[in-house]
């Protein structure tokens, strides 16, 4: 079993499941029902979050083997040349199913993978790096509305949303591996308060504030530690806590469009991020 779990670390596994609200919610922006091309969406959403995984510890090896040498490569388990083949295999599956979901699809898709492999192999330790990720759960909720209706600037707004979001967790992470500033957990505190207040909308329904308050509850505590103690581990599970925020948070934007079955089917996918976030580090 030591292969699988190798690759299973190596894509992150329960990180997976944050990636089909994507989609959803931006079929939800457009008010269309997930059907066969939602579904393609997804399958792509899927392959190209799964070739940034792989791609980014491919291009983090070396420091890997200082700060994090248990991961896959640099402890042995998957080689480079295996981890970049993946995220080559994986960023054609999922261009092949973007184009059988349409034009509009593929159209979003090219570019959000061309922002997935920009941010792995030059933004990521730069000024932009936060705001490269930030656009790629953009676009991937984009992928879901052109592919649901060939349009995509209801879903402009979501998007923002849930680009917001990805924009404070990936500023957190930049201080995974050592002792940092609580600037940035105290800005993810800020943004998800924010956002917690903007999610249910004009309609302010019942499911939509609950989802809501649900994101804000999942976050608030783990950011907060990591502004009162910016050390490793407890920075290290906020960014977890942040990750797997983005469940509730992809259902309450569908919630808000008034996609209340497609909401509800998204928040449940937080218990299998759960179950196996117990068996390998979704972060």
């Amino acid at each position: 079993m030591s292969r699988p779990r190798a690759w299973a670390e190596l894509l992150r596994l329960p990180a997976l499941f944050t990636v089909p609200g994507d989609a959803l919610a931006g079929a939800a922006a457009v008010s269309v029902r997930p059907g066969r091309h939602t579904l393609l969406a997804v399958g792509c959403s899927l392959c190209l979050y799964e070739a940034g995984m792989a791609l980014n510890d491919w291009a983090d090896r070396a420091e890997d083997a200082v700060e994090r040498p248990h991961r896959p490569i640099p402890s042995g388990r998957v080689s480079p040349a295996a981890a970049l083949a993946a995220a080559c295999a994986f960023t054609a599956g999922g261009l092949a199913l973007a184009a059988r979901a349409g034009r509009s699809a593929l159209a979003v898709a090219v570019p959000l993978a061309a922002t997935v492999w920009s941010y792995d192999l030059v933004l990521k330790r730069t000024a932009a790096g936060p705001a490269a990720m930030a656009a790629a759960r953009g676009l991937d909720l984009l992928l879901g509305a052109a592919a649901a209706g060939g349009r995509v600037r209801p879903a402009l707004r979501p998007a923002a949303l849930l680009g917001s979001h990805t924009l404070a967790v990936t500023a957190v992470s930049r201080q995974e591996t050592r002792d940092g500033s609580p600037l940035a957990p105290l800005a993810a505190l800020t943004a998800t308060a924010a956002l917690t207040r903007l999610l249910p909308g004009r309609t302010a329904g019942f499911l939509p504030t609950a989802l809501a308050l649900t994101y804000a509850t999942t976050t608030t505590r783990p950011y907060a530690h990591a502004a009162l103690n910016p050390s490793p581990p407890l920075t290290q599970r906020a960014v977890g806590a942040g990750i797997g925020a983005t469940i509730p948070l992809q259902a309450a934007l569908a919630a808000r469009s008034g996609a209340t079955r497609t909401a509800l089917g998204t928040v449940a996918l937080t218990a299998l991020a759960r179950r196996f976030a117990r068996r390998v580090s979704i972060t």
